[in-house]
């Protein structure tokens, strides 16, 4: 490697080079040449002006068009220069900025792009207008991005919520069949006598017979509004691993307008995906009144809404349902979004007004989800994010 390569300033001059764009230098006297020329072009190709001019005023001839073999070939050179977290985010500017989402229903298109949950809310979102040749490599590409999610998120949301479980139904009084060892040992490890070399059990732990059966309900009501994408997306995941978790009896609901019970398909979050319909208007008190409908238990229920509270429908009798539904004994959790993006635009006043009910509406990301759930199965404050 040459000196010149590893020279500090020079490499500062290359970056903002690839920055700024432009022709051959664009003020700073850098000019390009093999690799970074290729990964410039592409670049310029996404993110060069529309009229054709560069930022300095020096004209771009690079661009993407509207043509399926222009935009694959493009695909593979920026999976080729750049890592994949920027793959994603070059991906997402360029079906924003170029209108390239209708490429997408092409299946030559989705075996060239890197699937991230951004690209399965955009195929969600095309999903009618989908022609038959392209939904097989569609569901292709959305299961590849649901499996990598359900191993990133399923074990470490039943172990969370398993011992939520446990602590939910601890008793001190336990038969001799239900003691748990392990946790009495630990409990009285302070009984300890030397001189005998054992534990005296002042008090047993254990849990009861309801161990066997159904301990918790939970219910996931999930606006299906264009902007709650992502969060469709990750909550069809996690209502997957519920469902799997026999001492949890989960249900799903999605909601526009109108209210689908997703329910029977939680044993593939696919098929849950594709039985959303991103976008359209939003009723939120209609789906809490079905959510309302199916509560048996209330003490051992746990309503997840998941919403920006854009609220298309009756405003206080959507309040009026929540104060019902908590006085009832069920623990209500509003969720404003449910990804990795922080909080959307969503309707203040009636998160405040959800706050005053006792039901503080907050952003969550996927990671910090098992601990929501934990908490609210323990009957224990949330653990809300401080910017929120």
């Amino acid at each position: 490697m040459t000196a010149e390569a590893t020279d500090p300033a020079q490499e500062r001059l290359r970056r903002w080079r690839l920055v700024l764009g432009g022709e051959s230098a664009d003020g700073t006297g850098c000019a390009l040449s093999g690799r970074d020329a290729a990964m410039d072009g592409a670049l310029t190709a996404l993110y060069g002006r529309k009229d054709g001019r560069s930022q300095g005023g020096r004209d771009r001839s690079a661009g993407l068009g509207a043509s399926a073999p222009t935009v694959a070939r493009w695909l593979g050179d920026i999976r080729s220069y750049f890592p994949s977290s920027v793959v994603q985010v070059m991906q997402r500017d360029a079906i924003d900025r170029l209108g390239l989402a209708t490429l997408l229903l092409e299946p030559e298109m989705l075996e060239a792009v890197e699937a991230d949950v951004h690209l399965v809310g955009t195929l969600l979102s095309l999903n009618k207008a989908m022609p038959e040749t392209t939904k097989e490599t569609a569901r292709t590409v959305v299961r590849k991005v649901v499996e990598d999610l359900e191993k990133r998120l399923a074990t470490r949301t039943r172990a969370t919520l398993t011992g939520a479980l446990d602590r939910s139904a601890r008793i001190n009084r336990p038969r001799h069949h239900d003691i748990d060892w392990n946790r009495t040992i630990a409990a009285n490890l302070k009984h300890y006598l030397p001189e005998y070399r054992t534990i005296v059990p002042e008090r047993l732990v254990g849990y009861g017979r309801a161990n066997r059966s159904t301990k918790k309900e939970v219910i996931l009501c999930i606006d299906q509004s264009g902007s709650m994408a992502a969060s469709v997306v990750y909550a069809s995941v996690f209502g997957a691993v519920l469902a799997s978790m026999r001492t949890i009896s989960t249900r799903l609901v999605v909601f526009d307008t109108a209210v689908v019970d997703l329910t029977d398909q939680l044993d593939d979050p696919v098929d849950v995906l594709f039985g959303t319909q991103l976008g359209g208007g939003t009723d939120i008190n209609r789906a809490l009144a079905y959510c309302q409908s199916q509560i048996t238990r209330p003490a051992e229920t746990v309503v997840v809404l998941i919403s920006d509270l854009y609220e298309g429908g009756i405003r206080n009798e959507m309040l009026k349902r929540v104060s019902a539904m908590k006085g009832a004994g069920v623990q209500f959790v509003t969720l404003l979004a449910l990804s990795d993006e922080g909080a959307p635009a969503y309707d203040r006043e009636h998160a405040a007004a959800l706050a005053a009910l006792g039901a503080p509406a907050f952003a969550c990301t996927p990671d910090l989800f098992p601990e929501v759930m934990a908490a609210a199965i323990e009957k224990r404050p949330l653990p809300i994010p401080d910017a929120a």
